[in-house]
């Protein structure tokens, strides 16, 4: 249960509805018992008038019963009515509680996943950050809604119903509740069995997730190599375990209901025997027999639905235990005075080295460089080298082990991340496409709010756009699919330069994102690129020499340091790794 203490925040949030609907719990359960009450009474003023019928005619004695039975109908009714309305209050307040409840904790895990660093995604699946903000979620949802709602009408319930039956008969409450200690050992023992057996499905859920979202992200991949045999095989294996983890708590879940109705049916022969046994003896009435049956009639839903409430709390504990892991994660935290972001000389690498979790070697090794303002650096080396942790680095994705970033005289944590953002423009080795248009998607370097489709076009024609945009069935607004499936990679990658080209930044990073173009395209955008980023300060990453040949300063990287570096003509002539790479891209081309 103390893992469900993190969800104290919302209870206080909304305890004004919360304590409505606990409240008209408490008035459900009171108008409740009078049904009873007066089923007693009735029951008794008809044998009084089977007493007296000897004395009286008959239409005389049906007058006195049908008076007595309206009346008493009519309370009935009454007392149902009020009970009914009080329920439905309940349920309209806890019920709509729980809703607020999985609205803003879903909000709120969505948001705290957008504040999380690099290092979080490169150790969790997508399938597990789903399966945690909706399953968990939901069963979170039941917790806070019909389990709560549950068990205080559960706790009530037997407060109001075993006080009146203590005033009515102590001895024979005594004798009826005796089922409920074994009642209670039940349900602990059981509980802690369900306990462990909801975390295990919810991590089973969790690697199902997982599989199916890399399934249905691969499946042209899947469907190219004719593997489908193979991950249905194994989807099948997974979920086959899912399936006994689940059967085996339905096993645990079925012992609670024949539990409950047993011990219920006990209760009620007791109440048979002992009760009848009282009336023989004169001190109890047919009235009684039948109050105390409807109070354990009262009894039986709460005690039946004690199992399935239990389960439910058990299920919520489990759940939000795997939120937490997540909510206690470190987040990307703005400063606490940030200052707008602006550098007017340089940016400066001193000392930088940088290691993965797990690495063997640093994957970036005493790294020191001065990038000045207005300039474009240049970057090549061996696949593996360190380029794109570099980039990601200067763009505070990742946070260096040792050695500082400034840019001037301000690291990157000094400013605010909202602002450092907006001012640089990044095009990752990696594209990624939005569902959505070409358009959206290269608006989507715009600042928030804003909208042209002048510049949209202008930065599709900048990357080299123009020409497939005519192919296009909707031009611009043509929708590119699920990771804009539409495309060609070379085509994703000119969409994903268009998207930094647009933006009014101060800083544009470019990590290989012409790899998949062909040359004469390569020096069109080239070309586009020195005309559009004059004055700004440009750093391209690039396999392709031809492409570093417009900046003003090449470093070569090897192993994460600095192997080489220099001015296009001086590294050409140094005859070092960057001139024989340059020869054998001379000689292909």
């Amino acid at each position: 249960m103390k893992e469900l203490l993190a969800l104290n925040i919302y209870f206080k949030r909304y305890a004004g509805k919360m304590l409505f609907g606990v409240f008209c719990i408490v008035l459900s359960n009171l108008v409740g018992v009078y049904v009873a009450v007066f089923v007693r009474e009735g029951l008794n003023e008809a044998v009084a008038h089977n007493r007296v019928a000897s004395g009286l005619g008959g239409e005389a004695l049906m007058g006195m019963v049908y008076a007595s039975a309206y009346g008493f109908v009519a309370l009935l009714l009454l007392a149902a009515g009020l009970k009914g309305l009080f329920m439905y209050l309940m349920r309209q307040n806890i019920v709509v509680v729980s809703r607020k409840v999985e609205f803003d904790l879903k909000n709120d895990i969505y948001n705290h996943y957008q504040r999380l660093g690099l290092s979080f995604y490169r150790s969790h699946f997508t399938g597990d950050m789903m399966a945690r903000i909706g399953e968990d979620v939901s069963n979170v949802r039941m917790y806070v809604g019909p389990a709560v709602m549950y068990f205080a009408n559960i706790i009530f319930t037997f407060i109001t119903v075993i006080t009146q039956m203590l005033m009515v008969n102590s001895q024979l409450t005594f004798w009826v509740l005796i089922p409920l200690p074994l009642l209670s050992y039940s349900i602990y023992h059981v509980s802690k069995i369900i306990n462990r057996s909801n975390t295990d499905i919810q991590n089973k859920l969790s690697v199902l997730t997982t599989a199916s979202q890399e399934t249905f992200a691969g499946i042209r991949v899947i469907k190219s190599f004719g593997a489908e045999n193979a991950f249905f095989e194994d989807f099948s294996a997974k979920n086959e375990e899912y399936r006994k983890l689940n059967m085996r708590l339905a096993v645990v879940n079925s012992l609670f209901f024949p539990l409950m109705i047993l011990l219920v049916g006990i209760s009620t022969l007791m109440v048979l025997y002992l009760g009848g046994k009282a009336v023989e003896a004169g001190t109890f009435s047919a009235g009684n027999i039948a109050e105390f049956i409807l109070y354990l009639n009262m009894l039986i839903w709460p005690v039946a639905s004690l199992g399935w409430t239990t389960a439910l709390v058990q299920k919520a504990a489990a759940s939000q235990k795997r939120i937490n892991e997540f909510l206690e994660h470190y987040t990307e935290e703005e400063p606490e005075n940030p200052i707008p972001f602006s550098f007017n000389r340089e940016i400066l690498l001193n000392g930088i080295s940088f290691s993965y979790a797990g690495a063997v070697r640093p994957t970036l090794d005493n790294i020191s460089l001065s990038i000045p303002r207005g300039s474009m650096l240049g970057i090549t080396g061996k696949t593996g080298c360190g380029k794109s942790t570099l980039a990601q680095l200067l763009t505070a994705q990742n946070i260096p082990n040792n050695g500082k970033i400034l840019f001037d005289d301000n690291a990157p944590q000094a400013f605010s991340r909202r602002d450092f953002n907006s001012r640089i423009a990044f095009v990752p080795q990696d594209v990624f496409l939005f569902s959505d248009t070409l358009a959206d998607n290269i608006a989507f370097g715009l600042s928030e709010g804003e909208e042209s489709d002048e510049k949209v076009t202008e930065a599709a024609m900048l990357a080299g756009l123009g020409g497939d945009i005519a192919q296009l069935p909707l031009g611009l607004k043509t929708m590119l699919g699920e990771r804009g499936v539409l495309l060609s990679g070379g085509q994703k990658q000119r969409v994903s330069i268009a998207r930094a080209l647009i933006k009014d930044a101060e800083i544009y990073i470019f990590d290989d994102c012409l790899s998949a173009v062909d040359a004469d395209t390569e020096k069109e955008i080239i070309h586009s690129l020195i005309q559009k980023l004059q004055g700004k300060t440009a750093i391209i990453i690039s396999h392709r020499l031809a492409s570093l040949q417009a900046a003003n300063h090449i470093i070569v990287m090897n192993e994460g340091k600095i192997s080489e570096s220099g001015t296009f003509s001086e590294l050409v002539q140094a005859g070092g790794s960057f001139a024989e790479l340059y020869q054998l891209q001379s000689r292909k081309n």
